[in-house]
């Protein structure tokens, strides 16, 4: 079978795979934002997980017929250009609404294009996260529709969740063991080999489609309730004036003791998953107390934050109304420029609660999205004389700063991460 790849998304988790794939095959990367495309069509990345030489090497420029290229990769808002592919990697973004519940709009949008262009024995892979049964029960009534194909005569379907972490220059998409299913077993054996092709860690081929989109779901619900368990032992020992990260070091020297630690809970899966599988939970009729629980207790940990900021201020007789306090981070990891979903913005709007007066400063977020998405200016460079300085995201930059020369005399140092110097700060979470 000769393949040509459509990648459905280029985002942080569509273009490291079009990438990979466009090493060896065709590859059309589609997307409906016109400033992404033309920026990875000028070969640059602003999410930074695609290096600018690696992705000029691959990225096929001025081509007027996109069927005459052998491999690489083209990016294109056309929907046209990707129907002489036959295979569809769906790779959209699957958020939750303000009430917490699952977004799945853009996943029925992406259905709705590839159904207009698709063919018999095409091949479409879902890779966004979803709960178990999106695929076969939300996605693939849309392409029958689109389309006017039967599901497993004419076109079939597979699922292989995303295995993505921003940020991480050392498990990138090939490093990373790949899940896999299909709709039928040759369609599961079919686009297993494909990913076998440019996934250098292997892949597992599960039994089912429910069962690779369950197995997403879990894992990051699993990391989420570990965290929130730390987040709680945090609050109680804060109570009890010991140091919790102290605490958990010493634990670790058990050989089956996880190493997790408190923080902040955002981003794009940890912070989303979870609704996700409670959701699915819910409409089978059970409750799910733990994950719930834990969402809940995750969530509240920038409120957190900014309370304790503020105690120590008011223990040492600091001003909070219109005291003046510097934020390190607003990106939802550390070294890494992507803000979906970030928690530290919790702490900064739970600050602004009291007339306080916030920088923020963050050399890895980009100024013009956070002036969009989160409605505040980013300072370029902190100044001096701050009641407070807090660190919400360990970025390799903030290490290798003296933040206590930033404070007046008395202000508060604290520190989300637990990365800096014991012997610097005046607490840590």
């Amino acid at each position: 079978m000769n393949k040509k790849i459509a990648v459905i998304g280029l985002g942080y988790v569509g273009l490291p795979l079009a990438v990979e794939f466009a090493k060896k095959y065709p590859t059309i990367g589609y997307d409906i934002n016109l400033s992404r495309v033309d920026e990875l069509n000028k070969g640059f990345d602003h999410t930074l997980e695609v290096k600018e030489e690696h992705l000029k090497q691959v990225v096929v420029s001025n081509v007027e017929n996109v069927e005459k290229i052998d491999k690489g990769l083209i990016c294109t808002m056309n929907v046209e250009d990707i129907r002489s592919c036959n295979f569809y990697i769906v790779t959209v973004p699957t958020p939750t609404d303000k009430n917490k519940k699952p977004v799945l709009t853009p996943l029925i949008r992406a259905s709705e294009s590839i159904g207009r262009v698709l063919k018999k024995g095409d091949y479409i892979i879902y890779e966004s996260t979803v709960y178990p049964g999106v695929t076969e029960e939300e996605c693939v009534p849309v392409l029958e529709k689109e389309s006017g194909l039967s599901y497993n005569q004419d076109f079939f379907v597979g699922y292989s969740p995303e295995r993505i972490n921003p940020g991480d220059k050392l498990r990138t998409v090939t490093k990373i063991l790949k899940v896999t299913s299909g709709s039928t077993p040759y369609a599961a054996q079919v686009i297993d080999e494909l990913y076998k092709e440019v996934i250098t860690a292997g892949t597992h081929l599960a039994p089912s489609i429910k069962v690779a989109e369950a197995a997403k779901v879990i894992e990051n619900s699993q990391r989420d309730i570990n965290i929130a368990f730390v987040n709680e032992l945090a609050k109680i020992f804060n109570l009890l004036k010991i140091d919790t990260h102290s605490v958990l070091e010493a634990a670790e020297t058990k050989w089956n003791f996880l190493p997790f630690k408190p923080g902040l809970v955002g981003g794009h899966c940890i912070g989303v998953d979870p609704y996700y599988l409670a959701q699915k939970a819910q409409e089978a009729g059970y409750h799910p107390e733990i994950i719930l629980s834990g969402r809940r207790l995750n969530d509240d940990m920038g409120k957190y934050v900014a309370s304790e900021v503020v105690k120590l201020m008011v223990n040492r007789s600091l001003p909070v109304l219109g005291s003046n306090v510097l934020m390190l981070g607003i990106t939802f990891k550390e070294n890494c420029p992507d803000i979906r979903n970030t928690k530290a913005i919790d702490i900064y709007q739970e600050l602004k609660s009291y007339n306080v007066n916030i920088d923020v400063y963050d050399p890895w977020a980009n100024s013009k999205e956070v002036k969009n998405e989160l409605g505040f200016e980013l300072i370029e460079y902190p100044g001096q004389n701050y009641h407070s300085v807090i660190l919400a995201v360990a970025h390799n930059e903030f290490l290798e700063v003296d933040w206590r020369a930033k404070l007046i005399d008395d202000g508060i140092l604290y520190d989300v991460k637990g990365v800096l110097n014991l012997d610097d700060i005046d607490a840590r979470l």
